[in-house]
């Protein structure tokens, strides 16, 4: 099974997933920054891909480039991850393991598989790093979302990123394969941890109150307020109380049976 580790990078130039992929990883980058990737990752330099101009600056569009790319090179799985991922973990016999360099292939091609196996296109992991959120009786989900800090792609996937969405483009991407595939797998026992919330560059450089408002409704419209909703629960369990706040990342609620 041929399978690529994609990452798209966009002004960030000290690229952290190479501390856990090494040379398994192919990072995309604006050819204008190419430079500044090699300065900063010399070790690494023939994994560093450099794409036209006006491609990088919208995530869903360098998403798509980069799918593109790896199925027309004959790739059976596109996995793509976020440049800011710190590693893989799950948990077992109460204690926190992170997979190993030797491991991450493997761990790739046994769920890509089973995702196969299961008649699908997409596949993921859990978006939680919490051990409370591993699900013991729930191994795989068939109807929840996939992420865009790791997702992968099986040979034949016909979706493609919404580039009108570029601050909700992988909950949009996981419901367009929920309703084309009717289903995704996502594996609970494993999660990833990055770092998106703090770093400068990426989706940074265009995201604000605002623009996540005006996602949230834009991705409302599509799919509909039943299927997507806004969050506003109250997760800290300090009260009872509903918060006033809303989280611009959304409650997706797929109507196709599964799990």
């Amino acid at each position: 099974m041929q399978i690529s580790i994609c990452c798209p990078s966009y002004r960030r130039p000290k690229v952290k997933s190479f501390l856990f992929y090494g040379d398994l990883l192919k990072v995309y980058v604006c050819e204008s920054e190419y430079n500044n990737y090699v300065a900063e990752n010399p070790q690494y330099k023939d994994n560093i891909i450099a794409v036209p101009l006006g491609v990088q600056g919208n995530v869903a569009r360098i998403r798509n480039y980069i799918l593109n790319d790896c199925f027309a090179k004959g790739d059976d799985v596109c996995c793509i991850v976020d440049d800011d991922m710190t590693y893989i973990g799950y948990y077992e016999d109460r204690k926190l393991h992170k997979l190993q360099y030797d491991e991450i292939m493997p761990f790739l091609e046994k769920y890509s598989l089973l995702c196969e196996e299961f008649g699908f296109k997409m596949w993921g992991v859990n978006l939680n790093s919490d051990p409370q959120c591993y699900r013991e009786y729930t191994p795989f989900s068939t109807t929840s979302v996939v992420l865009g800090p790791f997702s992968c792609y099986l040979k034949g996937n016909e979706c493609r990123y919404d580039e009108e969405l570029p601050l909700k483009e992988d909950y949009d991407m996981s419901l367009l394969n929920l309703n084309k595939y009717r289903g995704i797998l996502r594996v609970n026992k494993y999660h990833y941890v990055c770092e998106q919330s703090t770093n400068a560059g990426g989706c940074a450089t265009y995201r604000n109150i605002n623009k996540e408002k005006q996602q949230l409704e834009a991705l409302q419209k599509k799919w509909g307020s039943k299927i997507v909703k806004a969050d506003s629960s109250d997760r800290s369990h300090s009260s009872g109380k509903t918060r006033k706040a809303i989280d611009y990342n959304p409650v997706v609620r797929s109507p196709i049976k599964g799990v």
